[in-house]
C-alpha cells in the first residue's frame, strides 16, 4: 500500500491510542479466549520437545501436559462459536505446532500413550499393571453395556487402559488392542465431553474391546502364566 507524503496526511490520527479489537464484553471474552488457546498450543509445543529432549522427568512432563489439555478442551469450548478446530485456528494464526497438535489429537500425556521406564524384571509391577488393565478393559465394556455412551465417562477410562496396557512388561508393539484404544482415543478427543458416540459406535467398540481383551489374556497366557491374576 502506498503511503501518501503529504504531510498533513497523519494529522489529526493519534499513534498513541489504543486499537481496539471489540466492541463489547461478549467480543473481549472471544479474543481473551483465543489468546488463551494461542499460548496453551504454544506451551504444548515447547512441553512436548522439551519431554522428548529429557529436559523434564516423566514425572515433571505428566502432570503438566495433562493440565494443559485440560484447559486446551475447556478454552475450545468456550470458543465452539468461533474456532472450527484446531487446524483451522492454527492455520489462521500461522502456527507450527506438530508436536502439540498430535498430543491434543490424542488427548492424554505421551507416559500414557508409550510405556516408560522398564519393569521387566519387577514381578510385582507387572501383576499390578496386569491386573489394572484387565479391570479397565472390564469397566470399559460394562460400561457400554450399561448403555452410557457419554465422552466425559468413556474417555477416562480408556485412557487409564491404555496407560496399563503400556507399563505391561513383554506385552508384543504390535499388540492391536492397544492401537484400537489409542483410535478411540483421538475420536473421543474430537468430540465435546457433553456428546455422546452412537449406538453403531458403542457397538463397535465394544467388539473391539472383548476381541482386544481375548487377545490380551491369549498372549498372557502364553508369556505370563505365572503372574495373571486370577
Amino acid at each position: 500500500m502506498e503511503v501518501s507524503s503529504n504531510p498533513n496526511y497523519f494529522k489529526g490520527i493519534n499513534v498513541d491510542e489504543e486499537v481496539r479489537l471489540f466492541t463489547n464484553n461478549k467480543e473481549r471474552d472471544k479474543y481473551d479466549n483465543m489468546a488463551d488457546l494461542y499460548s496453551i498450543i504454544v506451551l504444548m509445543e515447547h512441553l512436548e520437545k522439551a519431554f522428548i529432549r529429557d529436559s523434564i522427568t516423566a514425572e515433571e512432563y505428566t502432570p503438566q501436559c495433562a493440565n494443559l489439555i485440560a484447559k486446551y478442551k475447556t478454552t475450545l469450548n468456550f470458543l465452539s462459536d468461533s474456532v472450527i478446530d484446531l487446524e483451522s485456528f492454527m492455520n489462521d494464526y500461522k502456527l507450527s505446532c506438530p508436536a502439540a497438535v498430535s498430543r491434543f489429537k490424542i488427548g492424554v500425556p505421551a507416559t500414557y500413550e508409550h510405556a516408560i521406564g522398564d519393569n521387566k524384571n519387577d514381578v510385582g509391577k507387572s501383576a499390578k499393571y496386569i491386573a489394572e488393565s484387565v479391570l479397565h478393559f472390564i469397566t470399559l465394556m460394562d460400561t457400554l453395556r450399561l448403555n452410557r455412551y457419554a465422552v466425559d465417562e468413556l474417555h477416562p477410562i480408556l485412557a487409564d487402559l491404555i496407560q496399563s496396557l503400556n507399563n505391561v512388561p513383554g506385552l508384543p508393539a504390535d499388540f492391536e488392542g492397544r492401537q484400537k484404544v489409542r483410535q478411540w482415543l483421538i475420536t473421543l478427543h474430537s468430540m465435546k465431553a457433553s456428546d455422546e458416540i452412537t449406538e453403531e459406535q458403542a457397538r463397535q467398540m465394544l467388539f473391539e474391546m472383548e476381541q482386544s481383551h481375548t487377545e490380551f489374556y491369549r498372549l498372557l497366557s502364553g508369556e505370563h502364566k505365572d503372574i495373571i491374576p486370577q
